[in-house]
């Protein structure tokens, strides 16, 4: 399709990942799924071309801004024009604060809230220009709330919010929308709908893209049925 656009999505593992660029991609997006292990996402690319969708893997670390800046020119390059980016990375420590180490702490905040904003600041540089696009981030429980073992992570992920709320309120005048979803219980499937089922995320993560601009979301909040909050 010559008109057809571009749908980044950095952090593709089995689950929200795959599920997310299945679900772009059957909407007709060009998908470009970012990893720093691509290899193993060729069965993944190779599902979503027998289902009539396109997609190609690309290696990138997210915290690294030579890499990701590569990226998104690669994907426009090959797939077409850019208008939708998530991110889907994140970096966990789960230890008590004197357990953790300096570098752990570092590593996970680079990964989980670093990345977003290399991520979301070049697809805001992509976007601007047209007036038009979306930038979707994966936060989680600890996006709100901070337990006792989840300093490594919990700073991260209030991070990613903090910055996905400040584009929101810079970039939807620009025709940019800008959401952040709070995650709030375990991804996986099974037949009492105890945990959240990847494929239900990614159709909100769709569905939320599509909105109506006069009805914008900017934090959506997920979780099971069972769920205590």
């Amino acid at each position: 399709m010559a008109d057809q656009q571009c749908c980044v999505i950095v952090g593709v593992g089995p689950g929200l990942g795959a599920a997310v660029a299945r679900r772009f991609a059957a909407a007709g997006y060009a998908v470009a799924l970012a990893s720093r292990n691509p290899d193993r996402l060729a069965p993944l690319v190779a599902e979503i071309a027998a289902a009539g969708g396109s997609a190609r893997a690309y290696r990138a670390d997210a915290t690294d801004e030579t890499e990701v800046t590569a990226l998104f020119d690669a994907a426009e390059k090959d797939l077409g024009p850019i208008g939708v980016a998530v991110f889907n990375a994140s970096g966990r420590v789960r230890k008590p604060i004197a357990e953790i180490e300096a570098q752990e702490f570092i590593d996970a905040w680079m990964r989980g809230c670093f990345g977003g904003f290399l991520v979301g600041r070049e697809a805001a540089r992509r976007m601007q220009p047209r007036n038009a696009g979306t930038i979707l981030f994966t936060g989680a429980t600890a996006s709100v709330k901070a337990f006792p073992l989840s300093a490594g992570f919990a700073v991260a992920k209030y991070g990613l919010r903090a910055l996905a709320e400040s584009m929101a309120r810079a970039l939807q005048p620009e025709g940019i929308h800008v959401a952040h979803f709070v995650i709030d219980g375990a991804i996986g499937s099974d037949e009492t709908n105890a945990r959240l089922d990847p494929t239900a995320i990614a159709e909100t993560y769709y569905q939320t893209h599509a909105q109506h601009p006069s009805a914008w979301s900017s934090s959506v909040e997920l979780r099971p049925w069972t769920e205590n909050f």
